[in-house]
């Protein structure tokens, strides 16, 4: 399964995070998966890809970041090319 996370840098300050994992990694537990990343440009949210089949490991993860000040929200996603499988036979049906 597929997860966005939301991290919320503290007073737009990703200087703290990036050297939590520079010096020490992502500390991610074993099945939880990074993909990718994006931060926006005024340093307020970083949206992680992640991905795992235990919802726990990510539990794990968000309980490691605790004391950092880094606010965590995740949220289930699925790819576009799998939502356009699922959509495509609604595609030639009238609408309601």
């Amino acid at each position: 399964m597929l997860f966005m996370i939301i991290e919320r840098f503290p007073n737009q300050d990703a200087v703290p995070v990036y050297r939590r994992v520079r010096d020490g990694g992502r500390k991610l537990p074993d099945g939880l998966t990074y993909v990718d990343s994006w931060v926006e440009p005024n340093f307020d949210r970083c949206f992680q890809l992640m991905e795992c089949d235990d919802l726990r490991l990510l539990q794990q993860w968000v309980l490691s970041w605790r004391g950092s000040g880094v606010q965590i929200e995740i949220v289930p996603v699925v790819t576009s090319k799998e939502t356009r499988a699922v959509v495509a036979p609604f595609l030639d049906q009238p609408g309601p």
